[in-house]
């Protein structure tokens, strides 16, 4: 594997199954990196002979969710002005200004300022245009919110009688410390609307209604927690049940309801991948609510397109290959790949082996570290080896093909690559995954350097050419460690980490990330939490005891982790005498998306490992 190849593989992502049941459809989006673009394809798939033809829409073949059951009503969504924050709204004649100006938060959000403007959802009548309907008139809120939020925010009821969407209907401060999105129900008849889910105060997202007219959603609990344990809830019209409350290890990513409306299938992460599901739902009986895990195996199942009878199509990656949709039997879960899109690909480049391994932490408990070799791996030879430090801090490491931190191109360059489920993972149950919280340089840290002196014990492993490399709060961690690894490392490698504490807190955008994970402001100092991360947990507390060269990535449109992270640690390297590079992505947010840039950052990433771990 190149990076050049890398970016030559088509990115399949499934769309729907025919109303006959007989197709898949599905499309691929191929990188263009001369046009430094994506081209994208429609294709349908057979079930019965797996034969994939190209089509230029998805009309013929996929009812479109947003028409109204009875074909009167389509719903959609654009951008509203509804408030005043440009320099030309407070100054007409001075229209030539590019001023913005603002009273309150939330002033910035991801990648884009706040401009006074608010998606909000319509419902226009398919014969008069004209006829259209502000569900959300004159609200400073947007469905779908922001910044990730799509079609899935808002969906017909079965009886095409109701509109359920998704909105955070906060303003200001409490906009920018608050998780508690709600689910909205507009009666179309009566134009009125009422809140679903006032009772939970955490995230109530992605509502489906089965065909009776039963409510699906996913649901959090507790508000500003962003990576709270995610529940699956159905309300039936009278009650409301939690699916999966009694499972402790079950955070569910995703969901579909079953053609008949009995069953749901959720996918959630299982011990280091991401594994299939179906729950029951017992609707108004007394049925006891079973959970049946329905795939096995090392790989991921991160999407769900549809069900044909007893078969699911689905979508799974592992660490050597990129997304594919499969079919899943359901009463066996034996599974078969359905769409071969980067078959050729994989056809001529070896793959490489990963491993499960199980280390003990300095706490006595067990922790999987995924291990990934180079193709030909000869274990009496010795490989540089590299420490991958997982972002979120909360986010599963699992079976996932990144087309960034790619570890089989990683591998394909000679490294041994370990990769630790490390406190703060979702899949080793609650506990594990919270203990993170408010402990970022605590318990993690060693877990980490737990995983790199094992793996130091094995003779194939160069331990003079270690290195730590990471995104996010792996780029934290890679700060953070730089203080206290001891001469472990060779180099480091961080992507848009968090290097200071405080001015995060001062310039990130989500607070309620900060409030929660951190403990609070730096200037409360009765807040035991909050002081000890600033002081404690701190990176740049311990910038002092650097020694060894690091590259650090930063894109200037990340207001989740803003620009003067990156600077901050760069400036402080250059005038401490470290080698260090600064890799700057101007239009580029939290990630990088841009097609040539995105090559560049891998160009650069194993340029400055073989620079620095000779």
């Amino acid at each position: 594997m190149t990076p050049e190849l890398l970016w030559q593989l088509g990115r399949v992502s499934g769309i729907g199954i025919s109303s006959d049941k007989n197709y898949v459809v599905y499309k691929v989006s191929t990188p263009d990196v001369a046009a430094n673009t994506s081209k994208a394809q429609y294709y349908s798939i057979s079930l019965k002979d797996g034969k994939s033809i190209s089509i230029k829409n998805t009309d013929s073949l996929l009812v479109n969710k947003y028409i109204s059951p009875d074909g009167k009503f389509i719903l959609s969504d654009e951008s509203v002005k509804i408030k005043n924050n440009s320099g030309k709204d407070f100054y007409p004649s001075l229209d030539k200004s590019n001023v913005y100006i603002y009273d309150q938060l939330n002033y910035r959000h991801w990648d884009t300022w706040e401009d006074g403007s608010y998606d909000h959802i319509f419902i226009t009548e398919q014969s008069n245009p004209q006829n259209k309907i502000d569900l959300m008139a004159g609200e400073p809120y947007d469905c779908p919110t922001k910044p990730f939020g799509g079609a899935e925010d808002y969906t017909w009821s079965a009886d095409g009688k109701t509109v359920v969407y998704v909105a955070k209907k906060k303003y200001g401060t409490a906009y920018a410390t608050s998780t508690n999105t709600d689910l909205y129900a507009y009666d179309v008849a009566s134009r009125k609307t009422i809140n679903l889910t006032a009772g939970n105060t955490g995230y109530d997202i992605n509502p489906s209604y089965n065909q009776k007219n039963e409510l699906a959603w996913l649901s959090m609990k507790r508000d500003g927690y962003e990576a709270d344990k995610q529940d699956l809830k159905v309300y039936n019209g009278v009650n409301t049940i939690n699916l999966t409350a009694n499972r402790d290890d079950i955070h569910v990513m995703g969901y579909k309801w079953s053609d008949d409306g009995t069953k749901i299938f959720f996918y959630a992460p299982v011990n280091g991948t991401e594994q299939l599901f179906e729950v029951n739902y017992p609707g108004l009986t007394k049925k006891a609510i079973v959970i049946r895990q329905i795939t096995k195996g090392d790989f991921d199942i991160n999407g769900i397109v549809g069900q044909s009878g007893n078969i699911l199509v689905v979508s799974r990656t592992d660490m050597n290959h990129a997304a594919e949709l499969y079919t899943v039997d359901l009463s066996g879960g034996n599974m078969k790949q359905l769409t071969h899109t980067n078959d050729d690909v994989y056809s001529k480049i070896k793959i490489s082996r990963t491993e499960r391994r199980f280390i003990k932490t300095t706490d006595n408990k067990e922790m999987l570290v995924w291990v990934i070799y180079p193709p030909d791996f000869d274990s009496t030879k010795k490989y540089p080896t590299l420490l991958y430090c997982q972002g979120g801090p909360q986010s599963a490491l699992t079976q996932y093909y990144s087309f960034r931190w790619n570890f089989q191109l990683m591998a394909a360059n000679g490294y041994i690559v370990i990769c630790p489920n490390r406190r703060g993972m979702p899949g080793h149950g609650t506990q594990w995954n919270e203990q993170i919280s408010k402990d970022w340089g605590g318990q993690v840290m060693q877990d980490y350097l737990s995983a790199v002196d094992d793996i130091s014990k094995e003779k194939y492993v160069d331990t003079k050419r270690i290195g730590c490399v990471g995104a996010s709060f792996g780029g934290y961690s890679a700060f953070y460690l730089a203080g206290i690894h001891n001469n472990r490392f060779k180099t480091f490698i961080a992507h848009n980490g968090v290097y200071d504490l405080r001015s995060m807190y001062g310039t990130t955008e989500e607070l309620w990330f900060t409030n929660w994970d951190i403990g609070g402001s730096y200037w409360d100092k009765n807040n035991t939490d909050a002081q000890k991360a600033y002081s404690q947990f701190n990176p740049i507390e311990l910038v002092d005891k650097w020694n060894t060269p690091i590259l650090i990535y930063q894109g200037g449109k990340d207001y989740r982790v803003p620009i003067e992270q990156g600077q901050q640690a760069f400036q402080a390297a250059q005038l401490r005498g470290i080698k260090s590079k600064f890799i700057y992505f101007p239009e580029e947010n939290h990630w990088v998306l841009g097609v040539q840039n995105a090559q560049i950052w891998q160009k650069e990433f194993f340029k400055w490992l073989s620079d620095t771990m000779k």
